[in-house]
């Protein structure tokens, strides 16, 4: 399928289209025909092309019209002038032609302290060994070699995956190779869990066997229930959910290799039994402690935990699940049908919590699945390195954004505060939630769809006030150059929060419908990282900064100088000065 949006379709990254090079320069006139067009035809510098197009023709879903349309696009010309980098850029943004090959060398460092050469090895993907680095000193004792400081890791890769390849520039997600545009458009969220966590789409046999398995997994240990009861009333649905994940380590000690042996997951019949359990367990917890009641789950098991909670919020029963309607039709059903079974969701509705699922199943090394396979690589249980995930999603920079933009623009308030709003975030007084991104540099892939799913929803339940407020402030901020020259585009959560307010979503539940698809993916990364020859416990260095060499001194002799200098002091309260001001204490 070729990506009319971007690339070399006609459009650019922005929506902005660019000049043409009818004359053959880079994905010139000549080459669309071949690509595009799809049969013979005149190639570049006069060639005559093969009748089938070559290698390059495009898929049979391509249609004719499509392809004049796409065609007639790429040929309306604008006054844009843009480098062959930038032509190329946009060709691989597109999907049309691959990223670059081999870039196997070497890398020749110049030591100007000591006047070494040193050659370092660069891989064919373009990555340097960081421990290569450690070769290189001054020659000072002591010295034991070049470190490389990376907060945050911005430019650090501890692994190699196949799972999901994120193209930050040109606005590119894909899960095993597929566009997750495509994958919104066609797939199924339980299909997409399956080709995070094995690679391919299922067949119509092995996705029935897939949610059978599931399925068999679904019952959670009494000694579970009974430490969610012991929780306070109205504790947080993700702190429940981080006990209750580390709490299921506990209750099946044939999953712990420190119990088992650590060569315990060489086996993948033990590991694809603890992705069932997991993926048929994890939200029943919350539905335990949200309903004071255990739902039996099926395949259906996330919704069914998602709508007890909601249901329990609004004071009403939980419902149980029905086996007729498909995974995100049983979520609005038990939301909405108040025990008339009879009720059938708006399918409309049930698709986007689908494609919302999709959207989230998988992103690559975030900061919740770089947790994960942190916590796994020292050998842990399944339960807690998950349960050491879902803690950093709950994060506000991670799992909690989405509220964030919400309470922006509810403080914005209407279409005309926006210019003052923007001048405060370029004078920073003011903090925008939902642009920008540590990855990507361009529109966020996901966010695209999101928008258009938010117009959906409000087609259907109303339109929410606030979208104006979120439409208008994008125009603005793209259209101002402070936002444009440091690429801050919207991100997924961006539209996200708005749809789930709009489908009747308490904000405390915003976390939650992120953990129920992105379990798919952490799953994925522990399971691929226990393949990976070149996985070792993950044990970062630091730079020391602190005091060289002190010597021990006598408590009596010790003296806190300044007030600043009493750390550790902890408030007395009001009640303590009272109890403190009698007799006899």
């Amino acid at each position: 399928m070729v990506d009319v949006s971007g690339g070399c379709s006609g459009e650019r990254g922005g929506g902005r289209k660019r000049q043409r090079d009818v004359d053959g320069g880079e994905c010139g006139v000549e080459w669309w025909l071949a690509v595009v067009v799809g049969f013979g035809g005149v190639g570049r510098g006069g060639e005559e092309k093969r009748g089938d197009g070559g290698n390059m023709s495009p898929p049979s879903s391509v249609t004719a019209r499509g392809r004049l349309a796409v065609l007639a696009a790429h040929l309306a010309a604008s006054p844009v002038e843009e480098s062959p980098a930038d032509i190329e850029r946009w060709c691989l943004s597109a999907g049309l032609v691959p990223p670059p090959g081999n870039l196997k060398g070497t890398l020749t460092v110049v030591d100007e302290r000591t006047g070494k050469k040193y050659q370092l090895q660069v891989s064919e993907d373009g990555t340097l060994k960081a421990s290569d680095f450690k070769k290189i000193n001054s020659g000072q004792k002591g010295d034991k070699g070049l470190k490389l400081y990376d907060p945050g890791y911005l430019n650090t890769a501890p692994v190699r995956s196949s799972i999901s390849y994120i193209d930050g520039d040109a606005g590119i997600l894909r899960y095993r190779g597929f566009p997750i545009e495509e994958l919104a458009e066609q797939s199924t969220f339980l299909e997409v869990a399956y080709l995070v966590l094995y690679g391919n789409l299922p067949s119509q046999t092995q996705l029935a066997d897939w949610e059978f398995a599931i399925s068999q997994h679904s019952a959670v240990p009494q000694g579970i229930l009974d430490i969610i009861q012991a929780m306070p009333h109205d504790a947080h649905p993700m702190g429940v959910l981080v006990s209750a994940m580390s709490a299921l380590s506990i209750f099946h000690p044939d999953a712990n290799p420190a119990l088992r042996g650590q060569d315990l997951y060489n086996s993948k019949q033990v590991r694809d039994k603890q992705i069932a359990r997991i993926l048929g367990k994890v939200f029943a917890p919350i539905a335990e402690f949200l309903t004071g009641k255990l739902i039996r789950l099926n395949t259906l098991q996330a919704p069914t935990i998602a709508a007890a909670a909601y249901l329990r919020l609004a004071g009403r029963p939980p419902v149980l699940p029905s086996s007729s309607l498909s995974y995100s039709e049983n979520f609005l059903y038990m939301l909405d049908s108040l025990g008339n079974r009879s009720y059938k969701p708006n399918p409309r509705l049930a698709r986007v919590i689908d494609i919302l699922f999709i959207l989230h199943a998988e992103h690559e090394m975030n900061c919740s699945t770089s947790a994960a396979r942190h916590l796994a690589s020292s050998g842990v249980d399944v339960y807690t390195a998950l349960a050491g995930a879902v803690g950093a999603l709950y994060g506000p920079l991670h799992g909690g954004a989405n509220e964030a933009v919400l309470k922006m623009l509810n403080e914005i308030g209407t279409v005309d505060n926006i210019p003052d709003f923007i001048e405060g975030v370029k004078n920073r007084k003011r903090k925008m939630s939902g642009f920008g991104h540590r990855v990507y540099k361009n529109y966020d892939p996901r966010a695209k769809v999101i928008k258009k799913l938010a117009e959906e929803v409000f087609s259907i339940v109303g339109r929410d006030p606030l979208i104006e407020v979120a439409v208008a402030l994008e125009k603005a901020a793209l259209s101002d150059e402070y936002f444009v020259k440091r690429k801050l585009y919207p991100n997924v959560d961006f539209y996200s929060g708005l749809i789930y307010r709009a489908m009747g979503f308490p904000t405390e539940f915003f976390p939650v419908l992120f953990a129920i698809p992105r379990m798919a993916g952490y799953l994925a990364h522990w399971r691929e990282s226990l393949d990976d020859p070149d996985t070792k416990i993950m044990r970062p260095q630091q730079v020391y900064t602190g005091e060289w060499l002190r010597h021990y001194m006598p408590l009596k002799e010790r003296m806190v100088s300044t007030e600043a200098d009493r750390v550790g002091q902890v408030s007395i309260s009001n009640a303590s000065r009272r109890r403190l001001a009698g007799s006899g204490v």
